[in-house]
């Protein structure tokens, strides 16, 4: 073979993803390849292709490569192969799929390609290799260094047909990209419905069904069965209207779309749509039983629609013939329709301008008109069908007899004062909706929403319960969007016997017991509460310890508030799912009020467990002088930035806003703490202090900055600005005893003060190890180490500090800052301050902040993300350092990795963004497992400390812990996100924990003490490994993973992951097949790598980043399960696991469930007999085509929908598919029959019309003669 083709081989496997050759900036004394005496080969296989004119096509190359000694044959999973093509050809448009297009994800291709999967082919060649010749086996995947004496190369088990992504039914936008996944309804979303703008309730299935502005449909059965859909146009939901007991729903949109959806299938899907084009839908009403439509619109035309063939029937009500001459001008869109509870004959439509017509279907005119000189908002019938109540702008109830024309019989106003001198009160708000019901014994109620007077200023929103001569005013905290009453019979001919109302709030779902005094409300069973305050930061664990929830829930159960309705919960439809899934899982939300939430999700469900106010550790009541001076936002100055928790001993570590770090313990017990323990952290380090490398000159230095353990100081009364740079914290922590509840309570307070009149920066990395009782914080500063058994600071040191002499960064000395830098954190970006090409950026290489003037105050203002800004920003997935420009434009990675770093003054702070204690090598070449912390800065260093821990007992109880720094491991691109570790034989590493105890034992903590010294130690499982194998250390940054060998500190493994984006959550997980590097980009593609092999397994695209709430709420967690906000107020849970994907049909609830319809009301002998019941009406007879003809075909399109026959053939799979299939064809078969008899009616039909005008053509003219015809 040539040179020249062995060294363009040689060059693109550099270049490549596969063996990671050490070069600059890779590793810390990496081996030469020239160190090694042995030699291997290498397989290319080389695509035909216009750079490579050259090459035949196909073409196997042999290059030599320098390999270690080898022990075991070499196991290469699949794909990695073409992969390592990949990178080595770097050709955008070769035969390998683009790199940031597709991944090389075979399963994100066009539908074209589904079929053919070049990853198997590549995998049969490669495997052909393996087979015929040892020598080829072993060359066929890069080196493995993993000791100096073995080299193994992991058995990895995952492979790409383990993964699939399943979510909810995504925007239109997105599902393309998801074709050949499969769309559908997957997994579950949980919260309050965002911008809740209509609501239906089925009084006999007792299904609640809840509508948003953004086109999403929400619906809610027994605590646990919920569902969620999504109109492909996002256009609001303006009305929804059930097919009673009929497992369907019609849902009518602000895009004049009225849709049917099927309910009778686990995930609910379109059956019909209809678009009209020439006018705006303002209404819609179903009659119960019926399968016609009134549809009212903005022109005041009534059109009726077949629920069944969702076609328009001839049949319209034209607004110029309701009202004739009753009025001169146009009367506005139709605002009401109902029919007359005992005359379905008898129709009301009501108009904007306060015209009431009640029509008569069949002979098509009005019988009476009612005109009243305000607009009407709602129409409400009496159940006898006599008279009905009308609601005005004027804050008015009008009741009239349907018989009697001209005047009201009667004029109500809830709210307005009545003068003496019988004029008419002063008008009062809207009454935006009244409902009539009746009872069999007692008074009829009148429930009404608005009608408050206008001098109620600041009132909060009511709802209006006026029962005989009680009025019942009952505030909401949250604007009204809709209420409905529940009555017993879906009747309206019958005493409705009203139980309950449901409310719906802006932000709220609240449900009224109507049956007993004082009409207290129902505890609501749904996890709604979620956005009580604006969630800031989550946490998702899935497989935790068994005893978790129920020991959280025991605790949480005692919080739980008094007062509530006695009665069951009235929504109570549907059935659960029969999943098999059985592990536990738990989200942790924190919140801007300081609250710390922990929900159970497991089963597809949530539901809150317990509830933690860290705002109780700190003085609430501070002075308007303190206030000044603190700098630190009055709105969320207790918001939550960071948690860190460790399941097994269930310590709980949370960061705020105001730099402070509260240290939790959990105890069944409860205890009254006197003086609340602190800490008072300096961390404010200048450059020019840092004259050497150890940092041992200068008072803010980790020499210099001992701890003080005393209370608080008091805060200054002067200005921060103007402050003489005594240390002081941003939060006050409080003096007076605090009575702590069973839960979680307070171990310690760890709070950064101001330094020199500059507030402390914010808390960028939080890592908590209850094994070795240390607590690890960072920010841009650095990093402090707290003992929380001794109450001490172990360490304080600079970021540079951790470089030692090897600092790669020549950083030059400045003088002090002369103006406080902004803190960046959790940021409100004002509309104009970033164009949304800088909000795309990545927080951590290209921090977002606000732009200021020189020397202006910037305060940290934890922006809500429940605001109703579609396009609010908030920052800091990994918070930015102080002082980074806007003008780094250039996200492809601004900071250079040559030697010469010439940006670096810009640069001058480095954050701390990542942590991971290990029982791993501290330092290159050891043979034994020593505790380490593992750090990660924004610059993409990974640097190592190593522990040396007090032995147990009383000696750790009195012995300090050192921690020392043993320098830089390995830089990667852009900043670090996950560090993460694993033994030789690629299980996942967790960090050393120690089993939960109760910290309450006894007051003077000798028996406490006894506990500690008997129970077990759980140690890392790499203890248990022989101390000649080695480990290795996963590090993935914005841009690239590594994987090193450990004790060489060899780089064997690299992957870029992304060129054009960058990160925004990396995670290692445990599958269940295996471990895997999980990835959310910032340009919304998934990804999933093997570990320790890097080889990509599923590349999706997802979900772009449009707003910054998904980048900081993002979770990847253990089994393919993963979690984000997708709004304020709701949690959408997805799995990236193809194991549950195919059991969520299963796993998913049902919403129909076969229920007799309740007997109709007996009409009584006397009404039968002289006619005074319930008019029935055959409306088939009057809307039909043959009575009314068809409609024009101008006026509404129709649309068949994906639910119908066609669109249940993807759904299926498995066994149940083929008996859906089979059910499918059945329909079919069936449809095509009954079509096939209507057809043949008709043709029989015809034939015999035509047969009789025959025959009575005969007999006519049977005795005439020819000629007289």
């Amino acid at each position: 073979m040539s040179d020249e083709r062995v060294s363009e081989a040689s060059s693109g496997e550099e270049r490549g993803g596969g063996r990671a050759e050490p070069s600059h900036g890779d590793a810390v004394g990496a081996h030469s390849p020239s160190t090694s005496p042995q030699r291997r080969s290498t397989i290319f296989f080389l695509p035909p292709h216009h750079h490579h004119h050259h090459l035949p096509p196909f073409s196997v190359y042999v290059a030599s490569q320098p390999t270690p000694p080898t022990r075991n044959p070499v196991r290469v999973a699949p794909a990695s192969l073409a992969w390592r093509r990949k990178h080595a050809l770097k050709c955008e448009d070769s035969f390998f799929f683009p790199r940031e297009k597709s991944g090389l994800n075979l399963c994100s291709r066009s539908d074209n390609m589904k079929k053919f999967n070049i990853r198997k082919v590549l995998d049969g060649l490669k495997e052909a290799s393996s087979s015929s010749s040892s020598t080829f086996s072993s060359s066929s995947a890069p080196s493995v260094q993993v000791g100096p004496q073995d080299n193994h190369l992991v058995q990895e088990n995952l492979q790409s047909e383990h993964f699939q992504l399943c979510k909810l039914i995504p925007p239109l936008h997105h599902r393309r990209n998801l074709m050949h996944l499969g769309t559908g309804t997957k997994t579950v979303r949980h919260g309050f419905p965002y911008q809740p703008s209509s609501m239906a309730f089925d009084p006999v299935q007792k299904i609640l069904a809840i509508g948003t502005q953004r086109g999403a449909l929400r619906l809610f059965g027994r605590p646990g069965v919920e569902s969620y859909c999504q109109h492909e146009s996002e256009a609001a939901v303006i009305q929804l209207q059930f097919l009673i007991n009929e497992g369907a729903l019609v849902s009518a949109l602000a895009d004049d779309t009225v849709h049917l959806w099927n309910l009778r299938q686990k995930r609910p899907a379109i059956l019909h749509s209809l678009k009209f084009s020439k006018e705006r839908i303002t209404f819609c009403h179903l009659p119960f039983q019926s399968k016609w439509l009134y549809i009212g619109t903005e022109r005041g035309n009534v059109h009726i629609v077949n629920v069944e063939s969702f076609m328009l029937s001839g049949y319209v009500i034209m607004w110029n013939k309701a009202i004739e001459l009753s009025s001169k001008a146009h009367p506005g869109p139709v605002v009401h329709i109902s029919d007359n509870p005992m005359d379905e004959g008898k129709l009301i439509i009501g108009y904007e301008s306060g015209i009431v017509v009640l029509w008569d279907l069949k002979s098509k005119k009005a019988d009476y008109r009612y005109t009243y000189d305000e607009a009407i908002h709602s129409v409400a019938w009496h159940h006898e069908g006599k008279q009905f109540t009308c609601s005005h702008s004027d804050g008015t109830l009008t009741i009239w007899n349907v018989r009697g024309q001209g005047k009201p019989i009667q004029t109500i106003t809830p709210h307005g004062k009545q003068p003496k001198d019988g004029k008419k009160p002063e008008p009062c708000k809207p009454i935006l909706k009244v409902e009539y019901k009746t009872t069999r014994i007692g008074e009829p109620f009148i429930i009404l929403s608005g009608g408050l007077s206008y001098d109620t200023v600041g009132r909060r929103p009511c709802l209006t319960v006026m029962h005989g001569k009680s009025t019942a005013v009952l505030e909401m905290d949250y604007p009204i969007v809709d209420f409905l009453t529940l009555c017993e019979t879906p009747y309206p001919n019958d005493f409705q016997e009203p139980y309950a109302v449901v409310v719906l709030l802006e932000k709220d779902l609240v449900v009224i017991d109507l049956a007993q005094n004082g009409y207290p409300i129902f505890e609501n069973p749904y996890p709604l509460s979620i956005h009580e305050s604006p969630v800031t930061c989550c946490e998702y664990l899935a497989d935790c310890p068994v005893d978790l929830i129920p020991a959280l829930y025991s605790v949480g159960s005692r919080q739980k508030r008094q007062g509530y309705s006695k009665k069951e919960w009235p929504i109570s439809g549907g059935n659960w799912g029969q999943g098999t899934q059985s592990y536990p899982e738990i989200i942790i939300t924190g919140h801007a009020d300081g609250t710390v939430k922990f929900w159970d999700a497991s089963a597809m469900m949530l539901q809150v467990l317990y509830k933690l106010k860290t705002a109780k550790v700190f003085d609430r009541n501070r002075s308007k002088e303190d206030k000044g001076s603190t700098e630190v936002s009055d709105e969320d100055p207790f918001a939550i930035q960071l948690m860190t928790w460790c399941p097994e001993s269930r310590m709980l570590c949370v960061a705020g806003v105001s730099a402070n770090i509260i240290i939790y313990r959990f105890s069944k017990l409860e205890v009254t703490t006197e003086v609340v323990q602190l800490l008072e952290v300096r961390m404010q380090y200048e450059l020019n202090d840092m004259e050497s490398p150890e940092g041992g000159s200068g008072e803010q230095t980790s020499a210099g900055a001992s701890p003080q353990t005393s209370g608080p100081p008091s805060h200054p009364s002067t200005s921060s600005n103007n402050s003489d740079g005594s240390n002081m914290p941003c939060l006050k922590v409080r003096s007076t005893q605090l009575k702590q509840s069973p839960g979680y309570q307070v171990d310690l307070v760890v709070q950064l003060v101001w330094v020199s009149g500059e507030p402390p920066h914010q808390i960028t990395s939080l890592a908590l190890n209850s094994s070795y009782g240390l607590v690890v914080f960072g920010n841009s500063n650095g990093l402090a180490v707290v003992d929380y058994i001794q109450k001490t600071i172990v360490l304080n040191m600079a970021t540079v500090e951790l470089y030692g002499s090897n600092d790669p960064y020549q950083r030059q000395p400045r003088s002090p800052r002369k103006s406080r830098q902004p803190s960046g954190g959790l940021c409100d970006i004002n509309e104009g301050s970033a164009t949304s090409e800088d909000r795309c950026k990545s927080p951590t290489s290209a921090a977002v902040i606000m732009h200021a003037q020189d020397g202006a105050k910037m305060s940290r203002k934890l922006s809500l993300p429940t605001e109703l800004k579609p396009d609010l920003v908030l920052l800091s997935v990994c918070p930015p350092r102080g002082a980074n420009p806007l003008d780094h434009r250039d996200n492809s990675f601004s900071r250079s990795r040559s030697s010469s770093v010439t940006s670096i003054d810009k640069e001058a702070k480095e954050a701390l963004l990542s942590f991971q204690f290990c029982e791993t090598f501290a330092r290159k070449g050891d043979s034994t497992l020593s505790p380490c912390l593992y750090v990660g800065t924004s610059l993409g260093s990974v640097m190592a400390l190593a522990i040396m821990l007090p032995p147990a007992g009383e000696q750790r109880q009195l012995q300090p812990v050192i921690l020392s720094p043993t320098g830089m491991l390995i830089r990667l691109k852009g900043s670090i996100m996950r560090l993460a570790f694993m033994d030789s034989a690629g299980s996942l590493l967790p960090p050393a924990n120690d089993p939960w105890f109760e910290p309450n034992v006894s007051v003077d903590g000798e028996e406490r003490e006894k506990v500690r010294k008997r129970r077990p130690v759980s140690v890392s499982p790499s203890s248990s490994q022989d101390l000649n194998e080695g480990q290795y250390a996963v590090a993935c940054s914005e841009k690239q993973a590594k994987v090193l060998s450990l004790p060489t500190q060899t780089c064997i493994y690299k992957h870029s992951i992304t060129e054009t984006s960058f990160i925004l959550r990396a995670d290692v997980v445990q599958m269940s097949n295996g471990v895997c590097l999980a990835c959310f980009c910032a340009n919304g593609h998934i990804m999933t790598l093997s570990l320790p092999g890097l080889r990509p397994l599923m590349d999706v695209n997802y979900l772009p980043l449009t707003d910054m709430r998904i980048a900081r709420t993002f979770c990847f967690t253990n089994l393919g399960q993963a979690m984000y906000m997708c709004s304020p107020t709701e949690v959408q849970r997805i799995t990236y696991s193809q194991d549950t994907c195919e059991n969520l049909q299963e796993m998913l609830g049902e919403l129909f469930t076969p229920v007799e319809t309740p007997e109709a009301p007996n009409r009584g002998f006397f009404k039968g007999l002289f006619g005074g019941g319930a008019q029935s009406l055959d409306r088939e007879e009057l809307f039909g085509e043959l009575a009314a003809g068809r409609a024009s075909r101008s006026l509404a399109q129709h649309m068949p929908g994906p639910g119908g026959i066609e669109g249940m053939k993807g759904a299926a799979s498995g066994v149940v598919g083929d008996l859906a299939r089979a059910r499918i064809a059945l329909d079919e078969r069936g449809q095509k029959l009954g079509e096939l008899d209507e057809r043949t009616a008709a043709m029989m039909a015809s034939a015999d019309s035509f047969s009789k005008h025959a025959h009575d053509m005969m007999l006519k003219c049977k005795d005439k003669k020819w000629y007289q015809f």
